[in-house]
């Protein structure tokens, strides 16, 4: 009998693979053997990823499992989901054929992952942008070749992010290399940044003049690639008539916790109350100062509640986002989990536009009020994002601690349960507006699990979607209109809350069965040391027969 392959030579394997084709993401991974490539999709190099990976679901499956330990076997369960997934949206969703945003998110996130981290010296990571820019028309030359009959509203927010991109390009690069003194490569890199810039400006006259009148593709994937895309990507495989009923529920208890406190607060009607609490929010271009002093504050709480090990870590700078994400509200940027340098990680809050009008600038930032803000700095930093990578970083499974297999169900439901837990654990007790801000976030993510499902699957238009955030989750027209713009191209961020019942429910049979034993500081110690994983393999692992070997059914979330 021929010997098996062994698992872990395999995951080796297709993550350096992986990291070669997908080198914006290998950056972001903490892997810098590709930081000068960007990434190739042309029609002729899709074909081959698809190919290449049905090659390495053959070989797994090669892979007996009579030869695998416990914990083996559920990883190559694990990465069987993760390549059907990533099969599944090159060759069923399609996003390549779709959305102009694509390619821009990739340009501008790739060029970005060189110019904001400091894993190498200025004038390296300046000859990898070089590198990246003399490559960057070939990636637009891809975008006109591809993107056939995208839907308008892939269009519209393509031009936004892709104009981002180039005013990041031909105005924070030359800022991010100040310090390179080399005149041979800053006259190359100019060079190269005008001619990324004439092919990103030529795309998007393109996009206005000719896509945009006759975009008349549909945003929507329908039931049945929806209900796939949560099975392969985060192991979920609910019925979506439960999902909502779910979420329906959900928003229901906690619209109505929201109006208790609300009203409990200031008295009178709760919309009211609230509105009052939203006026409470930093002036333009204060956002920075306020996110800086709550995570001294966060920190210090976490140190001396004992809720988590915060292991040591890299600083964090708190800073505008950038041009090229400001669709994002907030966004933690934290070097990856297989780097060896100590390099400063990035909190990005999305300030006002100096050039909007006054009426735009206060909307935006009644929904950055201060109650709000501790959540969003909770989700981001500390305990959510920032802190979960330090954790990542001990992790020895590849398969548990790369990015690149990492379900956003468990990334963004931890973040987004430890704006639970802080509260639930005494974080500023006796600070209503905070508990207030909490269940404000909490009532977003419930809007984005609902609007997401009937989006895609329903008749549901974002016209539609818009006034749900507005009316349901209590968001300004602007933020609200740019939720629903989300769920066209984002379709399954229900994974926050998706992925924060999960936990809860997780927690409470970890409890159960440690009884005396149980501590939260344990559970949560325990639970990022397994790394990321499908909820499914995370019960198994802290669980062990009692972890329903299932593939995430619904009992799992209540």
């Amino acid at each position: 009998m021929i010997a098996s392959e062994p698992l872990s030579h395999f995951i080796d394997d297709l993550l350096g693979y992986l990291h070669e084709v997908h080198p914006t993401l290998a950056t972001f991974d903490g892997v810098h053997a590709h930081d000068d490539l960007l990434e190739d999709l042309t029609r002729p190099a899709i074909d081959a990823e698809s190919h290449a990976l049905s090659g390495y679901l053959r070989r797994l499956d090669d892979i007996r499992a009579d030869g695998l330990t416990d914990v083996e076997r559920l990883e190559q369960r694990m990465m069987r989901a993760n390549i059907r997934a990533r099969m599944f949206e090159l060759e069923e969703v399609r996003t390549w054929e779709r959305n102009p945003q694509h390619y821009a998110d990739i340009l501008a996130s790739s060029i970005a992952g060189q110019a904001l981290f400091t894993h190498a010296t200025a004038a390296e990571r300046a000859r990898r942008v070089l590198s990246k820019l003399r490559q960057a028309p070939r990636l637009i030359q891809a975008a006109r070749d591809n993107v056939e009959d995208p839907p308008g509203i892939f269009v519209k927010v393509g031009l936004e992010t892709m104009r981002g991109a180039l005013k990041f390009i031909e105005h924070d690069l030359p800022r991010a290399f100040a310090s390179v003194d080399d005149l041979h490569l800053l006259g190359d890199l100019a060079d190269a940044q005008t001619e990324a810039s004439q092919a990103i400006g030529a795309y998007l006259q393109y996009l206005e003049t000719d896509v945009s009148p006759r975009a008349r593709g549909s945003f929507r994937l329908g039931r049945e690639k929806f209900e796939q895309k949560l099975k392969l990507e985060e192991g979920l495989s609910v019925p979506l008539d439960r999902l909502l009923a779910i979420a329906t529920r959900e928003l229901k208890t906690t619209q109505d916790a929201f109006r208790s406190l609300a009203g409990r607060m200031n008295g009178g009607d709760p919309l009211e109350s609230w509105a009052r609490t939203k006026a409470d929010h930093p002036a333009p271009g204060e956002l920075i100062a306020v996110g800086r002093e709550q995570l001294q504050e966060l920190a210090t709480f976490l140190e001396r509640q004992a809720l988590v090990t915060l292991p040591a870590g890299e600083p964090i700078t708190v800073a505008p986002t950038p041009e090229f994400y400001r669709w994002s509200s907030a966004s933690m940027w934290t070097p990856g989990p297989f780097e060896t340098k100590p390099t400063r990680a990035y909190y990005y809050l999305t300030d006002v536009d100096p050039s909007w009008p006054p009426d735009r600038q206060e909307e935006h930032l009644r929904d950055f009020n201060v109650p709000t803000m501790w959540s969003i700095s909770i989700h981001e930093v500390y305990p959510g994002h920032f802190l979960h990578y330090q954790h990542l970083r001990r992790v020895e499974s590849k398969a548990r601690k790369s990015i690149m297999f990492a379900p956003a169900s468990f990334v963004e439901g931890w973040a987004h349960y430890c704006e639970h837990m802080m509260v639930e654990a005494g974080f500023r007790r006796g600070d209503d507006g905070v508990k207030l801000g909490q269940l404000a976030e909490a009532l977003i993510r419930l809007a984005r699990f609902i609007v997401g499902i009937k989006l895609h699957t329903e008749d549901m238009s974002v016209e539609q979607g818009v006034r749900f955030f507005r009316d349901e989750a209590f968001l300004e027209e602007g933020n609200a209109r740019r939720e629903a713009e989300r769920g066209t191209f984002d379709p399954t961020y229900l994974v926050y809350t998706a992925g924060k019942l999960m936990l809860l429910k997780l927690r409470q049979d970890y409890k159960q069965k440690q009884g005396k034993a149980y501590s939260l500081r344990t559970f949560h110690d325990t639970l990022l040391a397994n790394g990321t994983a499908p909820f499914w393999l995370h019960r198994q692992l802290m669980l062990g027969g009692d972890g329903h070997d299932t593939d995430a059914s619904g009992d799992l979330l209540e």
